[in-house]
């Protein structure tokens, strides 16, 4: 795992198998990000079975391998999406083509798995709603931050057993190391990668829908800017929003690409959310100054102050449950629902931010 780089960044936890090995099969394509490494080591510690691997790219397929040896090279896509055996297929395209991609997969009677974020138009979304409806497949989201992340999940445990209160407010910080170097074209080209509210703003939105218990939203205000970064010009290096959900429960989230260097790990990232009855703050990556390792939380309520150092105690049961769900058509992982409103909330942001920059 690659702390330094948020791009290649792939948490693994403690293997919780949900199902016997050969009993649910899936396969990975589509390996424009790295992602999909993240994606991978949760389904497989979860107990999947990967079958097979493909990308045009034999580079990325020869990389790929190196983690999952067990992968088999598929000529190409339609050797997956016609090979009865497999349930379930997750990709980290380039974002604009990730819709395309999982309409055929849901169309081959396959779920979908996809990186964050899932569109870049609305228009994406209303095509993938439709499919969904038509194929009764599952379009499912990997927004890594709240999934992937010990303290995160830790945090949804404690407020589901009230251990703050009703919650009012998620502020969200998610800066990310630029590493510009090793980037990708499309990274900086503003129709591939869908603005940095739909990109890395995802993250945060879909945080404030689940710990909030939001199912819906308005976005009262969002901008952007390219700040220090003229050599990409579409790139977007700032980027901040406010929401008030139909509960009454409000966010801010701040997301950028100004990680410094002296710093540990790819970003800063930190939740803080207050509730009714105390706060919780997770300092996800890193605890600076004080902590290389990461997955802090801090819970302040009626009992008094306590500091949770989470990493390797909690695991990741998303996976797992979405392994479950796909085998018995459930929605214990995430609703399609919820996944959708995240994604078309981050959208909306983007599409409404005022350019502050230059």
């Amino acid at each position: 795992m690659n702390k330094s780089d948020g791009m290649n960044y792939a948490p693994k936890g403690k293997p919780a198998q949900v199902v016997e090995t050969g009993e649910f099969h899936i396969a990975a394509t589509a390996l424009d990000h790295g992602h999909i490494y993240g994606m991978c080591n949760g389904l497989v510690e979860a107990g999947a079975t990967l079958k097979w691997v493909y990308d045009p790219d034999p580079n990325k397929v020869e990389s790929f391998r190196k983690q999952f040896p067990q992968a088999q090279i598929a000529e190409n896509l339609d050797a997956i999406l016609t090979d009865p055996a497999i349930q379930l297929v997750a990709a980290a395209a380039v974002p604009s083509e990730r819709c395309a991609l999982g309409i055929r997969v849901m169309e081959a009677g396959k779920d979908y798995f996809t990186d964050k974020a899932p569109f870049t138009t609305l228009e994406q979304l209303e095509k993938a709603k439709l499919t969904v409806r038509e194929t009764n497949q599952k379009y499912m989201v990997y927004y890594s931050e709240r999934l992937h992340v010990e303290c995160a999940v830790y945090a949804g445990q404690l407020i589901k057993e009230g251990a703050i209160g009703r919650v009012l407010q998620v502020l969200g910080l998610g800066p990310h190391r630029l590493n510009a170097k090793t980037r990708s074209d499309w990274f900086f080209q503003k129709d591939k990668y869908g603005g940095i509210l739909c990109d890395i703003g995802s993250h945060q939105i879909e945080q404030f829908l689940y710990y909030a218990d939001v199912e819906d939203a308005e976005i009262v205000a969002s901008q952007v800017a390219n700040y220090s970064h003229p050599q990409y010009p579409e790139l977007e290096d700032f980027g901040d929003a406010m929401l008030v959900g139909n509960n009454g429960a409000t966010q801010y989230f701040r997301v950028d690409w100004y990680t410094p260097d002296g710093l540990s790990t790819w970003g800063d990232g930190r939740t803080m959310i207050l509730g009714t009855g105390g706060t919780i703050e997770l300092r996800k990556y890193v605890n600076v100054a004080a902590d290389k390792a990461g997955d802090h939380l801090f819970l302040v309520n009626n009992d008094g102050e306590q500091h949770f150092e989470l990493s390797g105690k909690v695991g990741f049961p998303f996976f797992g449950q979405l392994i479950l769900d796909c085998i018995h058509r459930t929605e214990n992982a995430m609703t399609q629902k919820h996944a959708f409103k995240a994604a078309e909330l981050c959208l909306k942001a983007q599409q409404s931010a005022r350019i502050i920059y230059p």
